[in-house]
Parts: C-alpha cells; structure tokens; sequence
C-alpha cells in the first residue's frame, strides 16, 4: 500500500529537519550568536564602548577571524543591533495601527506593545537608549535615522486612516516625531521600574498614555498658519 499524501508531507518534513544547515544558515546563525553576545556582556551595565571584538567573538563561542565574516568592527555590529530593535518594533507598532482599531485603543495598543516589548528586548533597548545621548556618531546618527523611519510611518498610516487630515504632510511627521521622542524617553522609566510593583507599572503605563494624549490633542486644535 503506497504511503498517503500526509504521510509523504510528515517524512518530507522530518527529512528537512533533520538536513543540516546550509551555509547562508550557519552564517546567519553566527551573527546572531555575535549580536547576542554583545547584549549579554553589557546585562552588568556595561557601555557597549567597553566591549572588545575579541570578547564579543569569545562569548559567542567563535575565533575573531569569524567576526569579520559577519562585520567590518565594533560598530558595525553596534549598527546591526540598532535596525534590528528598530525593524522588528515597527512592524509590531504596524499591527497596533491596522484599520478598524479606535484611534484612543490605537494609542493605548500601541503602549502596551511598546511596553511589552521594552521587557522583552530590555538589554537591546537599554542598549539604544544609553547610544542616544553617547557612543559613536555612527550609531546616534542610525538610531536618529530609525526616529525618522518611526515617525514617516507612523504619519503614512494616520494619514491613511483619515486622522488629522487639516495638517499638511510636515506637520504631521513634526507630530509623529513628537510622538516618537516621547516613546523613546520612556523607555529608561520603564526598564528602570523594579519587577513586582503592578501598580507602580500601571501607573506608569497610564502616564504614558497621557502624555501621548496630550500631543494628539494638541495636534488635532493646531492650525497652520497660511504664507502670506
């Protein structure tokens, strides 16, 4: 009796997992190795400028000849660390936006995603906030540049959605931006708040919430002023 379709699709299935990588999977096995070693190394509250690539490469269980395969230095790989927070939490904040959602439950989605994810990522964004303010100019200048990506979206999708349609495009990403900023100065609040504390969390939750509220309202009374 010949095996069923199923059957043929399960043994296909196990044949593949049971495949070794290919070379294009080891390599990008290996990078997120070296990206994961860098943000265990600095778990202790380390500056992402004391780490050496020979230590990063050491914890990521590869010679240091590997590391160069995968980045040209130290900030190469601070860069790569920078778009990977910035792409996974956009496409995150995209779902919270996804038409039919209220704006006021778009708003306090998108928080709790945001929240959500800060603990989830919390040493990649510890990370990203201590390279706002320090570190090289390279990184400020990504990390400036993933604002940028956050703010023209986030105006894309309101403008989609009807949202603020009296404000010219500028002054809608200028709103964004805002809006942006914001987020950002809240994570170091949020990553600072001890484990255990709901309440305290709600409440800062909620205050977040207000703040956003409060730009939003603003933006919706904002008149631009005609050129004369």
């Amino acid at each position: 009796m010949a095996p069923s379709s199923t059957t043929r699709t399960r043994a296909a299935a196990r044949d593949a997992a049971d495949a070794p990588p290919t070379r294009d999977e080891r390599k990008q096995l290996t990078r997120a190795h070296l990206l994961g070693a860098a943000l265990r190394l600095m778990e202790d509250g380390r500056a992402f400028s004391s780490l050496s690539l020979r230590e990063v490469a050491r914890e990521a269980g590869v010679v240091p000849a590997a590391f160069y395969r995968h980045f040209r230095d130290m900030e190469d790989l601070g860069l790569a660390l920078v778009e990977q927070g910035g792409v996974t939490l956009r496409r995150l904040l995209r779902e919270a936006r996804r038409d039919g959602i209220p704006p006021l439950d778009m708003l306090r989605g998108s928080v709790l995603i945001y929240h959500r994810f800060l603990h989830a990522n919390r040493q990649q964004f510890a990370f990203i906030a201590g390279e706002r303010s320090g570190g090289s100019r390279a990184i400020r200048n990504a990390i400036r540049t993933e604002e940028g990506h956050f703010a023209n979206e986030m105006a894309q999708d309101m403008r989609r959605l009807g949202l603020f349609a009296h404000l010219s495009m500028p002054a809608l990403q200028m709103v964004c931006g805002l809006v942006v900023t914001t987020m950002l100065n809240a994570a170091i609040d949020i990553l600072d708040l001890p484990p255990g504390q709901p309440k305290a969390e709600a409440e800062l939750v909620d205050n977040f919430v207000r703040q956003l509220r409060v730009i939003l309202l603003g933006a919706r009374a904002w008149r631009e002023r005609t050129p004369v």
